[in-house]
Order: structure tokens, then sequence, then C-alpha cells
């Protein structure tokens, strides 16, 4: 009779044991279902409507009043070349740094594509760009604290400059021929310099007596006039009272185009650059004998 009791008791030990570590199907199912609704609102959270941030200029070349900013949000994904953006802002520039916001239709983002914001501020012939990409949402994971930063580019005029300016520095390693003119009302000098056969620079000085002085440098390419600064001053060595500068991009478009009387510039107009590019077609057929070359 005992050992019948201690089976019956150890069967019901073994039943409730099992009662214990069986699954529990509904409540799995519920703490299942809850992660999930938590990760999908925490990812509508993260990509929610909106990205927004501050957008500054670097350097000392700010824009003026009437430049404008275009900022996208965009899709830059392989797969998703000319895609229109998601958001677009087409606005006065303002002051910077200054804050942005962008709102878009979050059905539109695809978890596995790549986002940015694209700011570009366009101030006449200048442009200013990003030097670095602003990811956001989705593989950026960010919606707001966006940090962007603008840089000025050299605008076509001041490209031309430069290489005029490099240009000017190698003269003392050009081949150089030199001329005079005396002429009714001045007296003119030359230097003309070749390199590799080829008129590279052409240096003219020009005395008008009590009219004034001009020391003017023309430069040429291909045999055609690309650019060229005349100083004007009272007389031979004294500070300019003007400086003019001109200088063509290789289609024949007048891109440097400036007139500069103390610190202040400001743009050549357009007769007065085709009256120097007549001077130095002038000085050029002068300085070869009509030969040009």
């Amino acid at each position: 009779m005992r050992k019948k009791v201690l089976s019956l008791m150890s069967i019901a030990a073994l039943a409730l044991a099992g009662c214990n570590n069986a699954p529990s199907t509904s409540s799995d199912a519920g703490a299942a279902s809850s992660a999930s609704t938590d990760t999908a609102t925490a990812t509508t959270a993260k990509i929610a409507n909106e990205v927004s941030g501050t957008i500054s200029v670097r350097g000392s070349i700010q824009p003026s009043a009437t430049a404008q900013l275009v900022i996208n949000l965009l899709d830059v994904s392989s797969d998703a070349a000319g895609a229109a953006p998601l958001a677009s802002k087409t606005s006065p520039a303002g002051t910077f740094p200054q804050p942005f916001q962008l709102t878009f239709n979050p059905a539109d983002v695809k978890p596995d594509h790549l986002y940015v914001v694209k700011a570009v501020l366009t101030d006449g012939e200048r442009h200013y760009v990003m030097p670095i990409q602003a990811p956001v949402l989705a593989k950026g994971e960010k919606n707001d604290g966006v940090s962007i930063e603008l840089v000025a580019e050299q605008t076509e005029g001041e490209k031309v400059l430069a290489a005029f300016t490099a240009d000017q520095k190698q003269l003392g390693a050009m081949k150089v021929t030199h001329g005079t003119k005396l002429e009714p009302n001045a007296s003119r000098g030359w230097q003309l310099f070749r390199q590799g056969g080829e008129i590279q620079f052409i240096r003219e000085l020009v005395d008008y007596g009590d009219k004034g002085f001009t020391s003017t440098d023309y430069a040429f390419k291909g045999g055609k006039v690309w650019a060229i600064v005349q100083q004007t001053m009272a007389s031979s060595g004294a500070k300019p009272s003007s400086i003019d500068r001109a200088g063509w991009s290789d289609d024949g478009n007048l891109v440097l185009k400036q007139h500069q009387v103390g610190n202040d510039v400001q743009v050549l107009d357009d007769d007065a650059a085709a009256k120097l590019h007549k001077q130095a077609m002038d000085i050029l057929s002068l300085a070869t004998g009509g030969k040009n070359k």
C-alpha cells in the first residue's frame, strides 16, 4: 500500500513539473509582437518626416544679399540616378550661419538607400559648394543637427587670373626680345616673351608725357589674347591710379573683368575690355612685324 501511495505522488510531481516547463504560446507571441512594434516605431521615429540642421559659409568670401540658396534631399544610391529630390527648397541666401528644414514623405524612404542633403549657393558668377557630404536618414541615421559647410569656388575669371599670374612668374625662363617706337604723343617700348617657339607674353610700357604712363602685360595662348592686366599711373614708377584686368575663356567669352581703383574693385565694362583686346592685337602686330607669331 505504501508503494502505491509513493508511486501516485511521484506521478503527480512529474505532471506538475511538466506543466511548469511547458511553453506559454500566448505570452511569447505577445512579447514578440510587442518587440516588433517597438522596432517599427523606432524606425518610424528615426525617419520621421523632416531633416534639419545648420548651414554656414567658410572663409572670407561671403555671399552678397542677392545670392540664392538651393537645398535638396537626394537619394544618391547607385540605382537611383536621376531620381527627383525627396524635398527641395530655394530661397534668398540671407545671413550665415542659418538653420534649415526639409519636409518629406517617409513612405518615399527606402531603408537600404543612401540619402544626403545637398546645398548650393549661387552669387552671380560665384558658386559655393559642400566639400563634405551630409548623409541623413536610413544609412545616414540622422534627421536633425545636420551641419553643412559651404566653400566658395573660384569663378572662371579668377581661374584665368590665377593662371595668368602663374605664367607671369615664369617670364625669366622664357626667350625675350625687345623693341621701341617713338610716336608723336607717346614713347613706346616692349618685351616679347616666347616659350617653345610660341609667344606667351608681351610687356608694354607707354609714356604719354604729362598725360600719364601705362604698364601692360598681355598674355597669349595659341596665338590668341587670353588675359590682360594694365596699370595706369601718373608717371613711370608712380603708384597705379587704376588697374584694369580682362580675360577670356577658351570659347572666347569675357570672364575676367575688373576695374580697380585703390581697394575698390568694380566691373570692367565690355567696351573697355574690347579696347584692351585691340591694344593687345596692335602690340602683337608691332612687335612681330605684322606676322603675329
